[in-house]
């Protein structure tokens, strides 16, 4: 079997005879032979309506690629979906020049005191944050094991940063204007959400004598646990869109602070793990983005690359073949595991050099390098027939959650 080139069109990976499944649309022209496995593996399940469309950035995931899209008829994949339900971005462009922002170490400082990130959260529930719970309680919370889903604690964690690839930033675009840039999801409760119905529909496939791994278990809309996993998956994607919301204004606050008056010109908001129903070819299916975004004609998303390196404002082109999906970043090239043996915190300091981030985190933030992923750059080249770039950001301020 021979890999794809990532031609635009996306290319039909060779299925082994005997092996079944529907196929695999691929656009990575860096793709490793576990990862083609992988996505070859989620493409015999018995509930997709169509092949497994494969984004420049994809990489080795839990249960399902990251970097895939997935369509199935009144059937959802609980892992497709992933822990970090919601998980996405958020990209705001001001009135102001980054030229015009000095001082820029205060502004990273202020951020840091005003957003919580990885195991951190805030002392108190903000009054936004208890306002968006009562007016959006969990729908069939009792469904979920008690203790960590309390108002209190789930309150408390909205408008918090998570840990891992998540990060804020300022940045600059072609014309020196200045954007706030921001990647996080759902926090803890997205995760207890997919953790339970990962292991629930584990559960039903095993006593229905379904055909699935446990890793691709699915429900089946006939199925009692159906509605509640998807009330709870839009639910959580409705936080994940707020937390982004109440982050982004806590980074505007710190702004105006030193820099005076600083007005909030153009924002796009998006998720890229999540999924949603559809219309492709004639028909409702749920389309499942785990690590990607939606690229419909003209909708606008946010494709940021690594640490260090650039991110793009996008515009979809609606391409069917990847059922209107594009990457949503860089993708990885190496575990966090291997990450930490190959490089160095001296190596990732110089590629920070022009840029003010916590250099104190260097030794942390290791597997975060920019040589643990893809080049952003090519991930960009592979997909020129699903999106069209608007804007190139450069980073200048960093800020991340170790």
């Amino acid at each position: 079997m021979e890999l794809s080139n990532g031609t635009p069109g996306g290319s039909l990976l060779e299925i082994p005879r005997g092996y079944g499944g529907v196929g695999v649309r691929n656009w990575a022209s860096i793709l490793d032979h576990k990862t083609r496995d992988q996505a070859l593996v989620t493409s015999r399940s018995p509930v997709l309506a169509g092949p497994v469309a494969l984004m420049p950035d994809a990489h080795l995931g839990r249960g399902a690629t990251v970097g895939s899209v997935i369509i199935t008829h009144r059937a959802i994949i609980p892992a497709a979906v992933g822990v970090d339900i919601g998980c996405g971005m958020i990209a705001a462009l001001t009135n102001r020049r980054m030229g015009d922002l000095e001082h820029p170490q205060g502004v990273l400082n202020k951020i840091r005191r005003g957003v919580p990130a990885g195991f951190n959260w805030h002392q108190t529930v903000s009054r936004d944050a208890s306002r968006w719970l009562e007016e959006n309680p969990i729908p069939h919370a009792r469904q979920l094991p008690r203790g960590k889903n309390s108002p209190a604690r789930v309150g408390k964690q909205m408008g918090t940063l998570g840990g891992g690839n998540h990060f804020v930033e300022i940045s600059s675009d072609e014309l020196d204007r200045l954007w706030i840039v921001l990647h996080t999801g759902s926090r803890g409760i997205g995760n207890r959400i997919a953790t339970y119905h990962m292991a629930a529909a584990a559960q039903v496939c095993a006593r229905k004598d379904r055909r699935a791994s446990r890793d691709l278990a699915y429900y089946l809309a006939a199925d009692s646990l159906f509605n509640v996993y998807i009330d709870q998956m839009l639910w959580a994607q409705s936080y994940a869109w707020r937390n982004r919301e109440l982050i982004l204004d806590v980074v505007w606050k710190a702004l105006r602070r030193r820099m005076g008056s600083v007005e909030l010109v153009d924002m796009i908001n998006c998720h890229h793990n999540y999924a949603a129903d559809e219309r492709h070819d004639g028909r409702t299916l749920w389309v499942t983005r785990k690590g990607a975004i939606r690229a419909g004609r003209g909708d606008r998303g946010v494709i940021p690359g690594s640490m260090g390196t650039d991110s793009y404002i996008v515009q979809g082109l609606g391409n069917p073949l990847s059922y209107c999906s594009a990457a949503h970043g860089a993708g990885r090239v190496h575990s966090r595991n291997q990450a930490r043996k190959r490089f160095t915190a001296e190596q990732l300091t110089e590629a920070m050099k022009d840029k003010v981030w916590e250099q104190h985190k260097a030794r942390r933030l290791v597997d975060e390098s920019p040589w643990s992923y893809k080049p952003i750059e090519q991930v960009m080249k592979d997909q020129e027939d699903l999106v069209v770039s608007e804007h190139r950001l450069v980073a200048r301020i960093n800020y991340k959650g170790a």
